[in-house]
This record gives C-alpha cells, sequence and structure tokens, in this order.
C-alpha cells in the first residue's frame, strides 16, 4: 500500500502518539507528524476525531483512524511489509489484546494516579502500580517464550503498548529514585526487556527520551489537561 498523504496528529511526547511512531517505523511508513498541543482541543482535532477530540489521529489519505492500539492494529494490516506486529495465531492475538487492554485500563491509570497523589498516598499507590508490573513480568514470561521480546525475537504489538510507556518510567526513577518500576530485583526480565528496546534497530528511534519529556511536561505543565489514546 503507498505511503503517501500519512500524517500523524498528535504531541511527540504523548505515550499514545508514541505507540504509532513505534508501528509507523515498524514498517518503514513515510509519514508527516502534524504536532498538536496534547492540552488543546483545536478546530482540527474535533473536525479529525469528533467523538473523543483526542489525539493521536492518524489521517490516511483523507480518512483518519483514531485510538492508539485500534491505529497501530490498522497500520499492520494496511502495510504489509516488514516485521508483523500482531500475532498471527489467533489465541496468541486475543492474548496480545487482552494484556493490552490491561495496561490502558489498569497499568497506566494506576501510573497517572500515582502521579497525582500526595506523599503520604503515592507510597501505597506505587505498591499497586508495582503489582500490576509484576503482572505483566508474568505474562511476558508466558508470551515472550524465552525470546526477546513479548513480540518473539522482534517487537510486537504488546512491546508497542506498554513500551511507549518506558520513557515515563526512567523519567519517574530520574525525579524520584525512591519510585523504581524497572527494577532489576523485582521484575528483571522487563527491565531487560526495556534496555533492549533502546537498543533494537527497529524502533531504538521512536523511543521517548526521558529528559526530552521533561522539558516538554515542563513547558505545558500550567496548562489544562486532557486525554489523548
Amino acid at each position: 500500500m503507498a505511503t503517501s498523504g500519512v500524517k500523524l496528529y498528535g504531541g511527540r511526547p504523548s505515550p499514545y502518539v508514541n505507540r504509532v511512531v513505534m508501528a509507523l517505523e515498524m514498517k518503514s511508513v513515510d509519514y508527516e507528524l502534524v504536532e498538536m498541543n496534547p492540552y488543546e482541543k483545536s478546530e482540527l482535532l474535533i473536525k479529525i476525531n469528533p467523538i473523543h477530540k483526542k489525539i493521536p489521529v492518524l489521517v490516511h489519505g483523507d480518512r483518519p483512524i483514531c485510538e492508539s492500539l485500534i491505529i497501530v492494529q490498522y497500520i499492520d494490516d494496511a502495510w504489509t511489509n516488514g516485521p508483523s506486529i500482531l500475532p498471527t495465531d489467533p489465541y496468541d492475538r486475543a492474548t496480545a489484546r487482552f494484556w493490552a487492554a490491561f495496561i490502558d485500563d489498569n497499568f497506566f491509570p494506576l501510573l497517572r494516579e500515582m502521579r497525582e497523589a500526595e506523599e503520604e498516598a503515592k507510597r501505597l499507590v506505587f505498591e499497586k502500580v508495582l503489582e500490576a508490573f509484576a503482572l505483566l513480568e508474568e505474562a511476558f514470561i508466558t508470551i515472550s517464550k524465552g525470546k526477546a521480546f513479548f513480540g518473539g525475537d522482534t517487537v510486537g504489538y504488546l512491546d508497542i503498548a506498554l513500551g511507549s510507556f518506558v520513557g515515563y518510567l526512567r523519567l519517574s526513577e530520574m525525579l524520584n529514585a525512591n519510585y523504581k518500576i524497572l527494577d532489576e530485583t523485582k521484575t528483571p526480565l522487563l527491565a531487560e526487556w526495556a534496555e533492549r528496546l533502546y537498543s533494537d534497530s527497529l524502533v531504538k528511534d521512536a523511543m521517548l527520551d526521558p529528559q526530552k519529556l521533561l522539558e516538554s511536561l515542563t513547558k505545558f505543565q500550567a496548562m489544562p489537561k486532557t486525554d489523548s489514546n
């Protein structure tokens, strides 16, 4: 499928936008990133995503596709060149989608709650985050089948779904070493997996840099928040 006329609307620091960037890079798709303030619902955003009014939005030709994981699946279906993102086996596909939903419905809300909590409550939420991450470590053991990534020998759907948050996990540790989630002693396999993502030839250029994230968050911290996914 032709790669012309592909535009990605969203703020680069968004982990949800990052998912789409990772998928596009894996498939070697030429695209234009149209930067949007993630904290502002512009007229253009409302036009291309009138239901949720959130980033990211991928426009292919004149057709918009919304919601990060749906976009990743679309990219996998639309561009068959390069490695497959979703597993080919129906059960493995269903399993990958289950854990991707767990990341969005359970893990990320805990990260957000921990970020917004006062110090006394933050430690309690942090323990819940670690419990959720331990479940993801167990899932990695089963799904990876002893290989480098959730996707096996190459980055796959779950690597993208969770990997888009790794920059933020590193940023959290950088800001406060007491809240280390990528802990080599508690979840050693995921700690090693995260390191491999930052060196993998397919996605290393798409991975979010913690220092740049900090600069972006500082820039927008006074602005009202909207969601993206």
